[in-house]
């Protein structure tokens, strides 16, 4: 777009705006004058120059806007990834235990149970128990930690 289309289109905008400040309505003023002094179209260039690097300015604002949206809903997007990794990975353990016939109140049940143990020898042979199961099925499972 050449500066003077630039020009029409922005002196349009400008007059359809409900608001303007001094400048931009200084710059519609001479945009309308047919003969404008030589001090006039100076003082023109130097508005039609300012109103030009706020329109710059006003889209980098729209673009910075707009890559933080759009890295706040990627961050979102790979957060609920992950969640639903693990909880496909954890169900898998349950799945491995051969609890799957069990009601959704009887797993809370006994994971509440297990979370009030605190002797670390149960936990270890429960580990034990577990990384045993996981080794033995080998690569068709895949669960960290």
């Amino acid at each position: 777009m050449n500066r003077d289309e630039w020009l029409q289109s922005r002196v349009t905008y400008l007059k359809n705006l409900k608001a303007r400040t001094e400048h931009q309505q200084l710059l519609v003023l001479l945009a309308d004058k047919p003969d404008r002094s030589v001090a006039e179209n100076q003082l023109f260039a130097a508005l039609i120059r300012v109103e030009q690097a706020n329109d710059r300015a006003a889209q980098a604002r729209v673009a910075v806007v707009k890559l933080i949206q759009t890295s706040k809903r990627q961050s979102a997007q790979a957060e609920r990834k992950a969640r639903a990794h693990r909880l496909i990975q954890q169900g898998v353990l349950f799945d491995l235990a051969s609890l799957e016939h069990r009601s959704r109140g009887e797993l809370l049940g006994l994971l509440l149970a297990a979370a009030k143990t605190d002797d670390p020898h149960r936990w270890d042979t429960w580990k034990q128990a577990g990384d045993a199961l996981l080794a033995q099925k080998g690569d068709t499972v895949d669960l960290q930690r």
